[in-house]
């Protein structure tokens, strides 16, 4: 059984335990072929690689007058992933750890708060949109996000509070 005490440290109400309710409920969703699928999906967001591409290609390959945008979008992304370990190492919350069901993927660290998932790929959201079709980048970023509850390596406020900063930080490019 998982403790309360590092889903949010020092909690044990009402909210921890809807986070881990809410956790138990994604993560038993996965099945395969679908979890094969969605860890494919969930590994181009490692270290922001997938949002750091489509910047790359934006400053490259967009016209002249639109591609300071997406340098700085591209930029905003890197930093947002960078603050995100630094918040991570501040509140060193352990990832989920929940009998019956394992983690379906290896994760670089231990620590799950906030989610580098989410914030990267909100940010990324939020600073390339109006430069290409805003619905699909929130839809792609919000699959980033749950992808990383479905696999079982971040509880639902790990990533609510990375989608949070991400668009905040994404703010910053626009």
């Amino acid at each position: 059984m998982a403790s309360y005490p590092h889903i949010v440290r020092g909690v044990n109400g009402p909210l921890a335990r809807a986070d881990l309710g809410l956790y138990r409920l994604v993560r038993s969703a996965a099945r395969p072929p679908a979890s094969d699928a969605v860890r494919r999906f969930s590994s181009l967001g490692e270290h922001a690689a997938l949002w750091l591409v489509l910047g790359a290609a934006g400053a490259v390959l967009d016209t002249p007058d639109r591609r300071v945008r997406w340098r700085r979008g591209a930029i905003v992304v890197g930093a947002t992933y960078l603050a995100n370990t630094a918040i991570k190492l501040v509140f060193r919350r352990r990832r989920p750890e929940v009998d019956g069901l394992p983690a379906l993927i290896s994760t670089p660290t231990r620590l799950s708060f906030p989610s580098a998932h989410a914030s990267s790929s909100f940010a990324a959201a939020r600073a390339y949109g109006g430069l290409v079709p805003s619905a699909p980048l929130y839809a792609t970023a919000a699959a980033m996000a749950l992808s990383r509850v479905y696999l079982g390596v971040h509880y639902p406020s790990d990533v609510a509070a990375g989608a949070l900063l991400g668009l905040v930080a994404g703010s910053a490019a626009r």
